[in-house]
């Protein structure tokens, strides 16, 4: 599992980031892309500019409905073309409402104006004193990205053998987005001690997403909050609550066990390891370089199975550089065990 911050860096950073946001619900007709001096900055009205970053110029390009090949290239060739065109599309639609999402003077989203806040501090607020609670749990890994926050939770007292001297622990992951990248999650985690690998699973994952009522604003675009919408996150967080509490659950976590040593009856010839990396890493979205690094755990390890190609995945996820990444390769790894029979004898198959 990859390294973060500690819960004590997570802490101070998000009491930072809660301070320092400012969310506005926007007339389209009052945004405008500056593109002087090459650097590209949002203006609300006559306010100040603000640096976009590279989530807040995909979302939008979503919102404008510009195909993100053409985005990127006027971007990075062409920034005066890249403004003229969002700007145009800006003013067709002048009375739409969106939220503007900021944050350090740097707008970080542009999202629907029924976007539901559900922000990492409350999110974290509501959590951690369930896991302060749990006995023996505690946080084996955090971390707080542009998209994402991650909170990664290990129990010990609850374990299994998937083989002998193959311990594994049971854990839950929790994720939360401010920006659009994705819902309010808590799914199960498998933590394994032999190589300290993470492998996350969508089995009995819980979701909350990001849509509610539509938000309103004063005159200065800042967002009222409503007895109705606090009485709604309120609701929210207590069921977050209970999730959290229900997810180290032992018979969830002995069903995912029983299909990781099932996995490892799954086997392959030697002769075909190179191959069912490749095909593997195309079914599953790896990158050739990615694959590289599986390809070395995977021999190294020297268990060539489904369950051997799973934690070279997973522990190629320790190796990449992002964060947001490294957890995508921990889903990804339970979604190898779990796989269709048929899918691994196709990639198993030996080609001529």
């Amino acid at each position: 599992m990859k390294a973060g911050k500690t819960l004590q860096e997570l802490a101070i950073e998000l009491d930072r980031q809660q301070a320092a946001k400012r969310d506005m619900i926007v007339d389209m007709g009052a945004l405008s892309m500056d593109a002087s001096g090459g650097n590209l900055a949002l203006r609300v009205a006559a306010t100040a500019k603000c640096s976009i970053n590279d989530i807040a110029h995909r979302k939008i390009g979503q919102t404008l409905k510009i195909p993100a090949p053409y985005y990127d290239r006027m971007r990075a060739e062409y920034p005066e073309l890249l403004a003229q065109n969002v700007n145009g599309w800006f003013a067709r639609t002048p009375d739409t409402k969106r939220m503007l999402r900021t944050m350090d003077g740097t707008a970080r989203a542009l999202l629907s104006d029924r976007y539901r806040r559900i922000d990492n501090f409350e999110v974290a607020s509501a959590v951690l004193p369930i896991i302060s609670g749990m006995d023996g749990a505690s946080v084996e890994s955090c971390e707080l990205t542009d998209s994402r926050m991650y909170l990664k939770v290990v129990n010990p007292r609850v374990t299994a053998e998937v083989k002998k001297g193959d311990i594994v622990q049971a854990g839950i992951i929790i994720s939360n987005s401010e920006v659009g990248m994705g819902s309010v999650n808590v799914s199960p985690l498998v933590y394994r001690l032999v190589c300290s690998n993470g492998m996350i699973a969508q089995d009995g994952a819980v979701r909350k997403y990001h849509v509610g009522r539509a938000n309103e604003s004063g005159e200065d675009f800042s967002i009222y909050r409503s007895e109705t919408i606090e009485a709604d996150d309120k609701a929210f967080l207590m069921k977050l609550e209970d999730s959290v509490k229900a997810a180290v659950d032992q018979a969830r976590f002995a069903a995912i066990v029983d299909k990781m040593r099932e996995a490892t009856e799954a086997t392959m010839d030697a002769k075909v390891v190179p191959q069912v990396v490749e095909l593997a890493s195309k079914e599953y979205g790896i990158t050739e370089a990615e694959g590289k690094g599986v390809l070395g755990h995977l021999i190294a390890g020297g268990d060539l199975s489904l369950y051997g190609l799973a934690n070279a995945v997973t522990r190629q996820a320790q190796d990449v550089e992002s964060y947001d990444r490294s957890t995508e390769l921990e889903a990804t790894g339970y979604k190898i065990i779990t796989m269709a029979p048929a899918l691994w004898r196709n990639l198993t198959r030996e080609r001529n």
